[in-house]
C-alpha cells in the first residue's frame, strides 16, 4: 500500500518549492543572466522540485511493483506506462528530468532562455503532476473503502 502520509508530505514540499520559485517568474532573460545568485536559487529549486517528483514516482513504482526505472526520466515513463500520467504530462515531466540532468551534471552551459521559459510557462506542469498523484491516492482510497448497502 502506498504510504499516503509520505506522499502527501512530499506534495507539500513541492507546493513550498513552487511558491518560492514563483517569485522569480517575472524575470527577463537579461535579469536572470545578470545575477548568479538568482540563477543558483532558481536552478537549485527547480532541481529539488524535479527530484521530489521523481521521489514520489519511486515510492509509487516500488509500492505497485512496476518495472524498475533506469533513470529519472524513465521513472515518469513507468508512471505513464501504468496509467498514472497522461501522455502530455509524461512528455513535460520527461523534459523536466532531462533539464535536471543538465543542471546537476553541468552538461554545458544552462540556457537562460530555457530556464526563464520554465518559470513563465512550465511551473504548472508540477501542479499537473500533483493532480495526477492525488487522483491516484483518491482511487486507492476508494478501492479500500468498504462498500455498504444502506
Amino acid at each position: 500500500m502506498i504510504d499516503k502520509t509520505l506522499i502527501l508530505r512530499k506534495l507539500a514540499e513541492l507546493d513550498q518549492y513552487q511558491l518560492q520559485v514563483k517569485e522569480y517568474a517575472g524575470l527577463s532573460v537579461e535579469q536572470y543572466q545578470s545575477s548568479w545568485k538568482t540563477q543558483r536559487i532558481v536552478e537549485r529549486t527547480l532541481q529539488m522540485m524535479i527530484e521530489t517528483c521523481v521521489d514520489i514516482a519511486g515510492h509509487i513504482i516500488s509500492d505497485r511493483a512496476f518495472r524498475t526505472p533506469m533513470s529519472y526520466s524513465d521513472a515518469f515513463k513507468v508512471l505513464h506506462e501504468n496509467g498514472v500520467l497522461a501522455t502530455d504530462l509524461f512528455a513535460k515531466m520527461d523534459k523536466m528530468a532531462k533539464f535536471r540532468n543538465i543542471v546537476v551534471h553541468h552538461y554545458g552551459n544552462i540556457d537562460a532562455e530555457i530556464v526563464v521559459g520554465i518559470l513563465k510557462r512550465d511551473l504548472d506542469d508540477f501542479l499537473g503532476f500533483q493532480a495526477a498523484i492525488i487522483s491516484l491516492l483518491e482511487q486507492d482510497q476508494e478501492e479500500q473503502s468498504p462498500i455498504t448497502d444502506d
